[in-house]
């Protein structure tokens, strides 16, 4: 099948009363299961390409394998579990649901999220959490450069080393209570180890960009 025939069939399958699909040999292919607004479960067996399972509302989706750029690109609700590593900006424009990566995520991951809860067993890339309005993004490894850049809402977890935060972003002690809810979020997806997650949030200077003083604009 092709990838709109695939996708038709999928949603034409849902209509129809199934709860349960599994799609084989998906050949890494672009755009896979996008768009399906009703609950069910969903499961991949093999790697997919770019913008899998976007602008979904309300499925489980399970992916064996590896996913490339924008997977889960505004997802509303449900959950995506990924078995090993996401490319460049996973959970862009997320709003809500949960998306859990087992290996690492690319570059940009969680630009722009809206809400919901992204978790990332390994390392994540460069502007993590670019421009994030809300949400939780969970980092069990480590962060590149520029983690929180220009975000203005949400937090972003880190139990690993940070190359370097970006503008306007800075650094919380995380209490025992969220310790406590974050390790149990890693049980749940079965993430072993208790990492010891500091916090990356919003110093909020960009709130009012438009009253800062030339000289204030160019440190920021």
């Amino acid at each position: 099948m092709t990838t709109r025939e695939l996708n038709r069939r999928i949603k034409a399958s849902i209509e129809e009363g199934a709860d349960e699909i599994v799609i084989k040999n998906p050949s890494a292919r672009h755009n896979i299961a996008v768009g399906v607004r009703r609950p069910c479960k969903i499961t991949i067996e093999g790697s997919v390409g770019y913008y899998a399972a976007s602008q979904l509302d309300g499925p489980e989706i399970s992916i064996e394998g590896n996913a490339g750029w924008a997977l889960g690109e505004n997802l509303m609700s449900g959950k995506i579990t990924l078995s090993k590593s996401a490319g460049a900006s996973v959970a862009a424009s997320m709003r809500g649901g949960e998306i859990f990566i087992g290996g690492n995520a690319g570059a940009r991951a969680g630009i722009s999220m809206k809400g919901g809860t992204l978790l990332i067993a390994g390392d994540s890339g460069f502007l993590t959490g670019f421009m994030m309005q809300k949400g939780r993004i969970i980092v069990c490894g480590d962060i590149g450069d520029a983690a929180g850049d220009s975000m203005y809402e949400g937090t972003i977890y880190v139990g690993g080393m940070v190359d370097s935060l970006g503008t306007d972003a800075k650094y919380e002690e995380s209490t025992e209570d969220e310790l406590i809810e974050l390790w149990a979020e890693l049980e749940r997806n079965g993430v072993a180890g208790r990492p010891r997650f500091r916090k990356i949030v919003s110093q909020k200077k960009l709130y009012h960009y438009d009253t800062l003083e030339r000289l204030e604009r160019t440190l920021i």
